[in-house]
Order: C-alpha cells, then sequence, then structure tokens
C-alpha cells in the first residue's frame, strides 16, 4: 500500500464525512443531501462574514456545493472533508470579494435579525480572552461585529473564522488557504491584535471604530 493510499484509507475511517463524499462519488444521491444538510448553515453563515451580505452568501454556498458535485468523480480523500470543503469555499468567496472590490459595492448592513452572525462576547474573546464589562443589546453587538471585521482582511478574516468556528487546527487552515501552520499563526496574531483595538475603546469607553 503506497502513501496516498495509507492516507485515504485513514480519512476514510477516521471521517465519516469523507465516507459520505465516497458515497457521492459512487453517485449516491442521499449522501449528497446529507453532507448539505450537515454544512449548510456553517458555510453560509462563514461566507456571510466574508462577502458581508447574506443573500450573496447563500448563493455561494450553493456554488460550492455545486463544484462539490461536479468534482465527485475526481474525489480522493486526501484531507478531512471539512478542509476539501472550505478550501473550495475560500476560492470561492475570494473571487466573489474580487468581484465586489471591483464594483465597490461591500455592504456590511445586510445581516438580519436571527442570522448565524458571531457573537459579540465570542469576538471579544477571540481578541482577549475576556468577556465584556457591560451588557451589549443585539444592535450593538450586530454594528461592533461587523466593524470589527471590517478591519480585517481577507486572509485574517477567515483564518479567524475557521480557527474560532470551525474550530480548526493551525494546519488544517493552512490547508485551506494554502499556507504553512506557522503562516497562520502569525495571521491570527495579528488579526486578534486587530480585534483588540477595536474592541477594547468600545467595551471600556462605548467609542465606536472608524471604518475606512
Amino acid at each position: 500500500m503506497d502513501g496516498n493510499d495509507s492516507s485515504s484509507n485513514a480519512y476514510e475511517l477516521r471521517d465519516p464525512d469523507v465516507r459520505l463524499m465516497l458515497e457521492v462519488r459512487d453517485d449516491n444521491a442521499a449522501a449528497f443531501e446529507e453532507l448539505v444538510l450537515r454544512y449548510q448553515n456553517r458555510l453560509v453563515a462563514i461566507l456571510e462574514h466574508l462577502v458581508g451580505n447574506r443573500d450573496l452568501a447563500e448563493d455561494l454556498a450553493q456554488e460550492v456545493f455545486l463544484r462539490v458535485y461536479r468534482a465527485r468523480g475526481r474525489y480522493e480523500p486526501t484531507a478531512k472533508f471539512s478542509t476539501w470543503l472550505f478550501t473550495i469555499a475560500n476560492n470561492v468567496a475570494s473571487n466573489a470579494l474580487r468581484t465586489k472590490s471591483r464594483r465597490k459595492e461591500v455592504n456590511w448592513d445586510s445581516q438580519e435579525d436571527g442570522s448565524q452572525a458571531i457573537g459579540f462576547d465570542q469576538l471579544l474573546q477571540v481578541s482577549s480572552g475576556q468577556m465584556p464589562a457591560r451588557q451589549l443589546d443585539k444592535a450593538e453587538m450586530k454594528d461592533i461585529v461587523s466593524a470589527a471585521m471590517l478591519t480585517l482582511n481577507e486572509r485574517q478574516r477567515m483564518a479567524v473564522l475557521l480557527n474560532k468556528f470551525e474550530s480548526m487546527s493551525y494546519a488544517d487552515i493552512g490547508e485551506v488557504m494554502e499556507l504553512s501552520p506557522k503562516a497562520i499563526k502569525s495571521l491570527l496574531s495579528r488579526a486578534r491584535g486587530k480585534l483588540k483595538e477595536i474592541i477594547e475603546p468600545y467595551v471600556e469607553q462605548g467609542q465606536k471604530p472608524r471604518v475606512q
């Protein structure tokens, strides 16, 4: 058995989603539907924070799953399924952001109540490991989260989302973003520093950030 076969078998044994995707490769429609159910909300939530628009995030999630389905015949389990899926999502989001940058249509006020927005307390823990010193209402949370995330560049934002909300290791995030674990660690460190610059003045003094 060569190294690739051994690695593939290991992922198949450890990752139930890999096993489902192998069934998709064999044209099992029910297996594909199950993967969509497992990842739809998670994928939309991350894409929404990357592109800043719920409707666009839902469209991009459909594009990701379409790419997954089209690639089913070539699929080989050389990584965890989630790593493979978010690699595709990262590429799709990057393309969308380049298009939006050309059109200059970024809109960060589109999140509706009830969407899977990043909570302020979670974001605060990302930056400083502390909980907020005062209670904030939903509107305040939404505003500060949107403003804080806007201060991060695309790569920092993706790294934070995958690390905090998908619980991915530096190595797995590195696979998604085609960077070394050391580079991911540095990227996250800079992102946390930037978030801290935004969050601490707001928590302590109510000072809202200025977004360029």
